[in-house]
């Protein structure tokens, strides 16, 4: 099913507050409370809405540093990339994992403490993944920009 002008309205506030109350929703698209729920409900059970989360400063936690890492396997069969994936899934440093086409197979984004947290968390696990041949590690200097809310 698709989505409407409104629906894209009650979407784009939802991703720039996540908390507000419905009514408060209701009130920036000029839609009444029961009618705005009824949608955002219809956009979470059709999938739209994936989940409402709590954006977290890495900054706070003690997660300053940030490195992007393109991996290299060995072979492209499904029985190696399922390994790989599983595997990189348990690591809790890796915040995304993604395949990639072009030079390397996957590239991960990781966060850490500093320089010698990463190198624990190579040692400790990026260095054990299943069907590695290659790793290219570079650190973020800084994020110029950064944002969840997609296009709609």
């Amino acid at each position: 099913m698709s989505i409407d002008s409104v629906d894209r309205r009650i979407l784009i506030q939802l991703q720039k507050s996540g908390r507000m109350s419905n009514a408060e929703l209701a009130e920036r698209i000029n839609l009444s409370a029961s009618a705005c729920h009824r949608r955002v409900q219809r956009l979470e059970a059709e999938g739209y809405i994936k989940d409402y989360v709590a954006l977290l400063n890495p900054r706070k936690l003690g997660r300053p540093t940030t490195v992007f890492v393109e991996i290299t396997l060995a072979a492209q069969a499904d029985e190696v990339l399922d390994a790989f994936e599983r595997a990189v899934a348990k690591i809790p440093d890796v915040l995304e994992c993604h395949l990639m086409a072009g030079k390397s197979d996957y590239v991960l984004k990781v966060v850490a403490l500093d320089t010698e947290d990463f190198a624990r968390i190579h040692r400790q696990h990026l260095s054990r993944l299943p069907g590695v041949t290659q790793m290219q590690s570079s650190f973020a200097l800084r994020t110029v920009f950064k944002t969840t809310a997609l296009p709609v």
